[in-house]
């Protein structure tokens, strides 16, 4: 008895150039994709499709995307475009209120005359000729001591920050004479120079330049060091480091300086015109002062702070006009 064997014959199906290829074996059925927050419906939003494919031609998903997204208005923070002529805002209103109180009755006349009575006592001086010889008189000692002392703090600011040598010499002996009044050198300096127009000048100049060298010292002392170490790297002579690093570092603090020393001239010329003086803005604030006229104190009040707000807008022009190529909050 013969016992029959099942077998199992595999066939092969004969390829376009006679090989046999063998079947593919099943694969197991893939499981279901988990639904992801990708794959789930988009809220219905007024005007835009939910589906990408509904967009219009050329418009990807994210740009559709964007164009439903609120943007909220950027927050202004800088103090905005400038006004012309807005420091006048300050000195008009002031004005104005001196008036009305005036009008009102409010100020007593024999102490703060009205602006009418000032300006009527300041043509009066002006036909007169005496206001136009004091003002000359007081621009002119002004911008004598002004230059002076402009020159000796830019020069003595140069030789104490570039040199160590010029530091320790300068830089002390500038601190001492800062801390002492300078009003407080009058006695002494008439001793020195003579009650004439020489102590006025000296006095005037020390006013100016203690600002002139602090500020512009500073500024040179805040140079970066990494600019004077590419000056090496390129080889700069002496002069053209301080052309190109030295000067464009140090021109912010030296007009800063220089808007104080302006008024520091102004200041100092008050009191230094009632020393001995026989004309000028001060003496004829002094000789009013004698005869309690207060209207032509006034003159000379007003006359100082026009003069010191016109040589400020000048020096803020230049500034702004030198200093151009930096974009600051105040540009």
């Amino acid at each position: 008895m013969t016992a029959a064997t099942d077998t199992t014959t595999t066939t092969d199906t004969p390829n376009t150039n006679g090989s046999a290829t063998p079947d593919t074996p099943d694969t197991p059925d893939t499981p279901d994709t988990p639904t992801t927050p990708d794959t789930l419906a988009a809220p219905d939003t007024p005007g835009v499709s939910a589906d990408p494919a509904a967009a219009p031609a050329g418009t990807a998903p994210a740009a559709v995307a964007e164009e439903t997204r609120r943007v909220r208005p950027r927050r202004r923070l800088s103090p905005g475009k400038r006004l012309p002529a807005a420091r006048l805002a300050g000195p008009l209103v002031f004005l104005a209120a001196w008036a009305v109180a005036s009008a009102a009755g409010q100020l007593d006349p024999n102490a703060i005359p009205a602006p009418w009575t000032v300006l009527d006592t300041a043509v009066h001086l002006w036909t007169g000729g005496t206001l136009r010889t004091d003002i000359l008189t007081s621009v002119e000692r002004a911008a004598y001591g002004f230059a002076i002392g402009l020159t000796a703090g830019v020069l003595l600011a140069l030789v104490s920050g570039l040199t160590r040598t010029g530091e320790a010499l300068i830089d002390g002996t500038v601190q001492i004479n800062r801390a002492i009044p300078t009003l407080g050198l009058i006695p002494l300096f008439i001793l020195w120079l003579g009650i004439g127009e020489t102590f006025k000048v000296a006095i005037i100049a020390i006013v100016v330049y203690i600002p002139v060298y602090l500020n512009t010292h500073a500024a040179l002392s805040a140079i970066d060091s990494r600019y004077v170490e590419l000056a090496e790297v390129l080889d700069l002579s002496k002069l053209q480091f301080v052309r190109q690093i030295v000067i464009p570092g140090a021109l912010p603090g030296f007009f800063v300086g220089l808007r104080l020393g302006v008024t520091g001239s102004w200041l100092g010329l008050v009191v230094l015109e009632q020393i001995n003086a026989t004309s000028g803005l001060g003496y004829m604030m002094f000789q009013a002062q004698n005869y309690g006229r207060s209207d032509i104190i006034l003159v000379g009040l007003l006359i100082y702070g026009v003069f010191g707000l016109v040589t400020d807008t000048v020096v803020r022009v230049i500034e702004r006009r030198v200093l151009s190529w930096r974009r600051t909050l105040s540009s």
